[in-house]
């Protein structure tokens, strides 16, 4: 859906996509970038400098609005609607200690986590960081987070026909991979708990 809102309205379709991602909404940045600088290897879309414009405009106007949230609404309000956007108090803690040590360079080291980087404007909010670090930071951050997925996406999509039969190639491989992954993880994570049990 994100994708086809990118594909039809272009530029303002990723402004807006990913100014919805830094207020919590599950955008998955991570692939609507890349898609986009695709678009561009495409002729969907006609610059990857535009494409990097309007992720990152879109990351200050979503940022906006989340240190809005945590400046005006609080702890207060992610406890009430943060279920909305998908995450909870427990997330916002332990974003709020990681902010704590490293200051105001967490915004700029925020901005390439996953899930981290949509909620890091709120606890910015509530801790009052003054709004020129806050730009700074969050522009410098999302400049290069976007700039790396925007050019890999272009480098991809005038690659694709090259790139493809290598995917394929190596694809039974991922999945294996993936399998032991997952399972190794599953298996860690209930020895942990039997663990704790004891």
């Amino acid at each position: 859906m994100l994708l086809a809102l990118v594909d039809h309205a272009g530029y303002f379709g990723l402004f807006l996509a990913m100014a919805a991602g830094n207020i919590g909404a599950p955008v998955g940045s991570e692939i609507i970038i890349p898609a986009a600088g695709a678009f561009v290897a495409t002729g969907h879309l006609h610059s990857l400098a535009g494409v990097i414009a309007a992720a990152v405009l879109g990351e200050l106007a979503g940022g906006t609005a989340g240190y809005a949230i945590g400046r005006y609404g609080g702890r207060a309000f992610v406890h009430r609607y943060g279920h909305y956007v998908l995450f909870h108090e427990a997330e916002m803690a332990k974003v709020e200690r990681f902010f704590a040590h490293r200051g105001s360079f967490a915004i700029f080291f925020c901005r390439f986590i996953p899930v981290v980087r949509g909620i890091v404007a709120i606890p910015a909010g509530i801790a009052r960081m003054p709004l020129g670090a806050f730009y700074l930071w969050t522009a410098l951050g999302s400049l290069g987070f976007c700039g790396i997925l925007a050019y890999l996406g272009d480098a991809l999509g005038k690659n694709f026909n090259v790139i493809l039969p290598v995917l394929h190639r190596f694809s039974l491989l991922v999945i294996v991979l993936l399998v032991v992954a997952v399972g190794s993880y599953i298996y860690a994570r209930r020895w942990r708990l039997s663990r704790n049990d004891i």
